[in-house]
């Protein structure tokens, strides 16, 4: 056997691919989509831009942006078989993620997705790009299914964000909500190899669809300590209810041993360059809820570097995420989904990526436990 090499746990620090996509630089606080910071992105271009900066590698003119656009309006449609199935999903009921899984599993066939081992690159795209501008779609009209409501029509004239909002809310939303959940879409299209992304590459790096793929990175995604983490701060802010007791509620969680969700990275040790940008959106939109998050952000500040003074523990992107969310009209059932709207489009250029290496990744593992029995003892004879 090869001489095995150590790593440290959760793989920190090793680079395990190569990718053209975009990076995280922690200790600085800056993260980007190819050569551009992603928070000046979110700030001056729509999702729209950013999408065709991955799909083509520059940002799009104006009639390059309009004619994408359309294409994308276009594969948002899904085939009418699907209607039985969403119908059929939401009535078993689960999460949205699980239902998400379910319905992506089932929809393969009706969407006509073949394993990416068997695809040209051009046929890989094509399916990439169908996947990404459905998943909103499902995603709403699921949601829609199992509270008893039908989906909404499709509308065209709406781009990506301000289309998902439409599809879960079920009313044209105000353009001040869609470009606000726009920016946060914009911010989590990628980050590095995180969790989701690294287990879709892996699912991609064995040839399969990529709905398994994108199933794959699901199943990472709604684990709280990755994409669960807004709801569960907006949780916090409930739970704490006052900026006066939010010192109190955060000695007590730290005494208890449990984690302090929307604070902390495990990346980042300067702040959260996201959380910054999403701070300033929130208070932009404004209202009781934004107000009251402003101030109890500062108190836990404050108690965690009571606490913690060798660790530093900034906001992060969830903290502002959930105010956001709530704040456009977006239940929290559907956090962590509209995370994977955005981290879809991640997935599936991260798996075209892996796709065109053509290695399979498949990592050994120190054995620890007892020693073999060598020769095995042959059965007795009957």
């Amino acid at each position: 056997m090869d001489e095995l090499i150590d790593v440290p746990a959760g793989l920190n620090g090793v680079a395990a691919a190569e990718t053209a996509i975009g990076t995280v630089h922690g200790d600085e606080g800056f993260y980007h989509y190819r050569e551009y910071d992603a928070t000046e992105l979110a700030r001056s271009v729509g999702l729209e831009d950013v999408w065709y900066l991955f799909d083509r590698g520059a940002l799009p003119t104006p009639a390059e942006r309009s004619a994408f656009r359309d294409d994308l309006a276009a594969r948002r449609h899904a085939p009418a078989a699907l209607d039985a199935l969403v119908a059929a999903v939401a009535d078993v009921g689960g999460a949205p993620l699980a239902q998400l899984r379910t319905m992506l599993s089932a929809a393969a066939s009706p969407l006509g997705l073949a394993p990416m081992l068997d695809l040209s690159p051009a046929e890989r795209r094509e399916q990439a790009l169908m996947i990404a501008a459905v998943v909103p779609v499902l995603l709403g009209a699921l949601h829609r299914a199992s509270s008893g409501r039908p989906p909404v029509d499709v509308d065209d004239r709406l781009d990506h964000a301000a289309a998902y909002l439409h599809a879960v809310t079920g009313t044209p939303p105000e353009p001040h909500h869609a470009r606000a959940l726009e920016q946060y879409l914009i911010l989590t299209i990628d980050h590095g190899f995180n969790a989701s992304t690294f287990t879709g590459r892996v699912a991609a790096s064995t040839g399969a669809d990529l709905a398994d793929v994108v199933c794959a990175a699901i199943g990472a995604l709604a684990g709280p300590l990755h994409g669960g983490a807004p709801s569960r701060a907006l949780d916090a802010l409930d739970a704490i209810e006052t900026p006066e007791r939010a010192g109190d509620w955060v000695r007590g969680e730290v005494a208890a041993g449990r984690r302090i969700m929307g604070f902390g990275h495990a990346v980042y040790r300067a702040p959260d360059p996201r959380s910054a940008l999403l701070r300033e959106v929130a208070v932009g939109l404004g209202g009781e809820l934004v107000e009251r998050a402003v101030a109890i952000e500062t108190e836990i500040l404050m108690a965690l570097s009571e606490l913690k003074p060798d660790r530093p523990l900034p906001s992060n992107v969830e903290f502002y995420a959930g105010v956001i969310m709530e704040s456009v009209g977006l239940p929290r059932s559907m956090f962590t989904p509209t995370f994977a709207v955005s981290r879809t489009i991640g997935w599936v250029y991260h798996a075209l990526e892996q796709a065109a290496v053509g290695k399979l990744i498949r990592p050994a593992a120190r054995y620890v436990g007892p020693a073999p029995r060598r020769p095995v003892a042959a059965p007795m004879p009957v």
